[in-house]
């Protein structure tokens, strides 16, 4: 994505998924929802209204689907034209059925709407920036047991990616609980109205990255959809900005990091946990993971931790500079490997708290580009292994 898992922005806060750019839950820059979750940014809806399977919406040929009376017609973009020549030459796709498609595109408000950052709404309207408040609503009781029984279904297959990729059972686990809760809540937009208006209708005008960003996503879901996978681009639903299945893939992050994880012959990351369990490992070592190291280092903070934080989704301290901080901590690995100080604000209680984070933090934060996001999923791994 320069691309995350899912579509987001911001890594000291919350954001928007499913994965984005930071460069999104993952991207996914929502507030206090992974956007990876990058599904609705308070809300889902229930799995037995969620996105239709790919494996399910199979065709050669695209067909009109129904669209809720929310959702407008757009108009004739100045770049759809050129959008379609590239894209049909590159990937020798018809440029007629691309018009086609695009055409039956919806401008869906709700989603311009989810997609802009706290910060870029009315003081007004922000909800105050809560770690604690964030974290209480992925680390608990119904998370835990869900995650535990997705862990004792799919077993075999979490085993088999952890010993492949270096990545722990449970990490994989929590990512996906984070996600979707285990795919009860993979988002009901359909992904090409929701990267058709991102993509073309960006809501921030300072951001012409963002929309290029989703133009290119979109790019990749019509070469996936029509090209690599005969699937009805009009039947695929996911977040709202764009995210699909389990994990909550990008359409670029599906196409270079989704894997076959049962030797099928086919990617589903929607009806197929083994290749979404497989997926989301491999998307990790991709992005740097690290095996057998922690994702935060057992060591006592140094003094004044806020100065050594600065916000950014790579370590940049070494074990030497913290430990002239005041860090401390016994003898370990990790302490080979370069570090971070993060901070997790909390306006509500008017408190921050820091952590020592090693590379699998900052791998976790290029699946969805926020702090809060890369610790819930830390501490639900850790609540979930406590509970096994």
């Amino acid at each position: 994505m320069a691309l995350s898992a899912c579509a987001a922005s911001n890594p000291g806060a919350p954001s928007l998924s499913t994965t984005i750019d930071g460069s999104a839950p993952a991207a996914q820059a929502q507030q206090e929802t992974p956007a990876s979750t990058a599904d609705t940014p308070t809300s889902r809806s229930p799995a037995s209204q969620a996105a239709t399977s790919p494996t399910q919406a199979r065709t050669t040929e695209a067909t009109p689907s129904q669209t809720r009376s929310i959702e407008t017609a757009l108009p004739v973009d100045a770049d759809l034209p050129a959008f379609i020549d590239g894209l049909s030459r590159q990937y020798d796709l018809d440029p007629a059925r691309l018009g086609n498609i695009l055409t039956q595109a919806r401008n869906h408000p709700g989603i311009a709407r989810a997609i802009l950052p706290a910060a870029a709404m009315p003081p007004a309207q922000r909800t105050p920036r809560s770690w604690s408040r964030y974290r209480d609503r992925f680390v608990e009781p119904i998370r835990i047991r869900h995650g535990l029984s997705f862990w004792q279904q799919h077993a075999d297959i979490l085993q088999r990616a952890s010993q492949q990729y270096g990545v722990p059972e449970n990490i994989i686990v929590a990512i996906i609980g984070v996600e979707t809760l285990y795919g009860r809540h993979t988002g009901n937009y359909r992904t090409l109205d929701a990267l058709y208006t991102l993509g073309f209708h960006y809501p921030d005008p300072a951001r012409p990255d963002r929309q290029q960003m989703f133009r290119d996503n979109l790019a990749d879901f019509l070469v996936w959809t029509l090209k690599e996978d005969n699937i009805d681009p009009l039947q695929v639903r996911g977040s709202y900005a764009g995210a699909i299945g389990l994990p909550q893939f990008m359409p670029s992050s599906l196409r270079r990091y989704a894997v076959d994880g049962d030797g099928d012959g086919h990617i589903d990351l929607l009806g197929n946990p083994a290749d979404a369990i497989m997926s989301v490992a491999n998307f990790l070592v991709k992005h740097g993971w690290q095996p057998g190291l922690p994702v935060f280092a057992p060591a006592k903070l140094p003094d004044q931790p806020h100065l050594l934080v600065d916000g950014g989704l790579t370590p940049t301290l070494d074990w030497s500079r913290l430990k002239q901080a005041g860090a401390a901590a016994e003898q370990a690995n990790w302490q080979q490997h370069p570090l971070g100080i993060i901070d997790l604000k909390d306006e509500v209680l008017e408190h921050t708290s820091y952590r020592v984070a090693t590379p699998n933090f900052f791998a976790l934060t290029q699946y969805n580009r926020s702090y809060f996001y890369a610790t819930a999923v830390a501490d639900l791994a850790a609540a979930l292994q406590d509970a096994r």
